[in-house]
């Protein structure tokens, strides 16, 4: 329930990271400035003592995400990829998240599939490991299928897990919504309809048979993607709460040891895996979206293996269009196009100066191209585009959001590997690729074409809709009724009655 009960999840939240000793690590992390410094020691010490206490054993900041709950982990492994945001110290705290969190029994793990499979284990598998990842709503087994003898992975839910996300949530809708109430000037950046969609999101990964889907459709959409590979899923060994896929060994993204070790280029694998999700965005509209290292793996031949499809984006053909024509103006420098997309798609408000956005836009990609490589950021670009959208009244496009985060996930994994990385260079390519077969002459052609089968379908019905619409523009506008509403003395006096009858009730009773 959304109520203020939540108010003791917030405050247990600060409490619990005082407790840790994770405040100060993160605060200094951040580089919170003195004020924020203060309020959040003198908000969370007096309820230390509320705060929840976590694995003694893991590092601060891991240990007070770990106690908080699955929503906060999730947040700690988007983190665990910036460590040019949250400083090489805390990143590498937060990377324990990504596939290292404590495991629940085998056992429990069994009885959850033969109730969901209905068919004992030891029938369904030969051999069946004991978890070889943990994250914070699942946790993978290695097995061996009795029947073909093939190497599977399965994943498994971890018990209770919907009703622990559920309290997260409720306290993430609590603390959006006292936002809007105590800072109208919020209500532009839609809190709640932003926390709204990641709920949509996240309630998606907690069902198992819609990974299925989005692995099956992400298998068929990147079958000729060179350097790129996706475990299919065995459907007849899937459910809500259980999934089987193919088994695809590979170094971890994250050791960058073992990928020199085994010789492959970090360069050529960090340019790919910028490209490769710019490709799945724009030609298909539809991306992973949970791409930390923990959800990467490289082949022995340097192919990327991705796993984990609980997240995933989708963008409708004109949202690709508009996302490419920005990203190409700003690889152009051509502010001004940049400026008039905005406001063709309807993102700025039509009454705003056109010439004065394009104007704050520069200020926004120059200094960028200025900068060396290592100092080039998707994240800072993000945030000083946000101020300037923020400026001329541009409202939050929910639909934007977590293509715009995994997008800065992909960088942080992208520099993990090569710190030199260049993502302005690594993306030229493919948004010019895409723009040349989706914006102009021939992507116009395409259009008309489309519309053309449209309007074929609907042809029999056009008449009568032509005839039925111009009926009602011929038809005079009638006027509204007036309101017969009781006037609000005469609710006084209702209102006083059913008291009066209550008092009486209560005393004859």
């Amino acid at each position: 329930m959304r109520g203020p009960h939540n108010i003791i999840r917030l405050v247990r939240t600060l409490a619990t990271f005082e407790r840790t000793g994770a405040i100060g690590v993160v605060l200094e992390a951040f580089e919170a400035p003195p004020r924020l410094r203060f309020v959040a020691r003198i908000l969370g010490w007096p309820f230390k003592w509320l705060g929840l206490k976590g694995d003694p054993t893991l590092p601060p900041a891991t240990r007070a995400l770990t106690a908080l709950g699955p929503a906060y982990i999730k947040f700690g492994q988007i983190l665990s990829t910036r460590p040019d945001v949250v400083g090489d110290e805390l990143a590498l705290q937060l990377k324990y998240l990504q596939d290292k969190l404590p495991p629940f029994p085998v056992s429990v793990a069994k009885a959850m599939i033969e109730a969901e499979l209905a068919e004992p284990v030891d029938q369904i598998f030969s051999t069946f490991s004991d978890p070889v990842a943990a994250a914070s709503i699942a946790q993978v087994h290695r097995a061996t299928l009795a029947e073909t003898g093939q190497e599977v992975a399965v994943k498994v839910l971890r018990p209770g897990i919907e009703r622990a996300f559920r309290k997260d949530i409720d306290a993430f809708y609590f603390a959006a919504g006292v936002i809007e109430f105590l800072s109208p000037a919020s209500r532009r950046l839609r809190p709640l309809d932003v926390v709204t969609h990641f709920d949509g999101v996240v309630q998606g990964e907690l069902d198992l048979r819609l990974e299925s889907a989005a692995a099956g459709e992400f298998v068929v959409n990147t079958a000729k993607d060179e350097g790129f590979q996706v475990p299919k899923p065995i459907w007849n060994l899937s459910g809500r709460t259980v999934l089987t896929m193919d088994w695809a060994e590979g170094i971890n993204m994250a050791d960058n040891a073992a990928i020199d070790a085994a010789g492959i280029d970090r360069k050529v694998l960090a340019s790919r895996v910028l490209q490769l999700f710019l490709q799945h965005a724009l030609r298909d509209g539809y991306f992973h979206a949970d791409m930390h290292q923990g959800n990467l793996k490289v082949a022995a031949n340097g192919d990327i293996i991705a796993y984990d499809f609980g997240i995933m984006g989708r963008l409708d053909e004109y949202t690709r269009r508009v996302y490419a024509e920005i990203l190409f103006g700003f690889i152009r420098r051509d502010y001004r196009r940049v400026a008039e997309v905005h406001f063709e798609a309807g993102y700025v408000p039509a009454d705003r100066d056109i010439d004065e956005f394009a104007r704050a836009l520069r200020v926004v990609g120059e200094p960028i191209f200025g900068m060396d490589a290592t100092r080039i950021s998707m994240a800072r670009l993000l945030a000083y585009l946000f101020e300037v959208t923020e400026r001329f009244g541009m409202e939050t496009r929910t639909e934007l959001i977590l293509l715009q985060r995994t997008m800065v996930v992909v960088e942080g994994v992208a520099r993990s590997l090569n710190p030199q990385t260049n993502i302005w260079n690594d993306a030229q390519p493919i948004v010019e690729g895409y723009i040349k077969d989706n914006v102009g002459p021939k992507a116009l052609l395409r259009d008309l074409q489309k519309t053309a089968m449209v309007l074929a379908r609907f042809g029999p019905k056009l008449p009568r809709l032509v005839e039925a619409q111009l009926v009602r523009q011929s038809r005079p506008e009638m006027p509204a009724p007036e309101s017969r509403g009781l006037h609000p003395a005469a609710w006084m006096v209702l209102g006083a009655a059913l008291a009066l009858a209550g008092v009486l009730l209560g005393q004859a009773l």
